[in-house]
């Protein structure tokens, strides 16, 4: 029996628990909205959405939707509402899209992750799959940090079966 990975996967269930502990530095989604595909992304720099409605108002219900589902993990305040927005309507698609997390897949991303013995550096991609600076990453490929992003993230992002390998 490997008792490092069982404790690995323990403090995985507690991380995700904690999702807090995560900050989004930079991101890439692609949002399946009612009538297109979307792709969204997020740095330090602000937000971007390939939405009509983004470009002619600077926010959307694609944005406003992963404001409402991830805000201990952004760390940044919501977009403000704009003049000539249709709020109520964006309000009322932004809940209902949080609710429909199948919507959403996790291209990318890059944030730092705080365990109980530092602060980590996480990343992900569909292509390369995981990645983290942790000595247990290094040596097994797979640790706590990436097991509870995981399930943080369930069903919004895939890892390529060669990521695994």
């Amino acid at each position: 029996m490997d008792y490092a990975m069982i404790g690995k996967i323990e403090k995985a269930k507690l991380y995700a628990a904690e999702p807090q502990r995560v900050t989004f530095h930079h991101f890439t989604v692609e949002f399946k909205g009612d009538n297109s595909s979307y792709t969204i992304t997020y740095s330090p720099e602000g937000w971007d959405c390939t939405c009509p409605g983004f470009h002619a108002h600077g926010i959307c219900p694609h944005i406003m939707t992963l404001e409402r589902i991830f805000p201990k993990l952004l760390k940044r305040a919501p977009l403000p509402y704009a003049p000539g927005q249709n709020v109520v309507s964006d309000v009322e698609k932004a809940m209902r899209y949080a609710d429909e997390t199948d919507r959403l897949r996790f291209k990318a991303f890059d944030c730092t992750f705080q365990g109980d013995n530092g602060e980590h550096h996480t990343s992900y991609s569909e292509e390369d799959g995981w990645s983290c600076n942790c000595d247990f990453y290094k040596s097994r490929h797979v640790c706590c940090h990436t097991m509870a992003l995981e399930r943080i993230l369930a069903g919004m992002i895939h890892v390529p079966e060669a990521a695994h390998a």
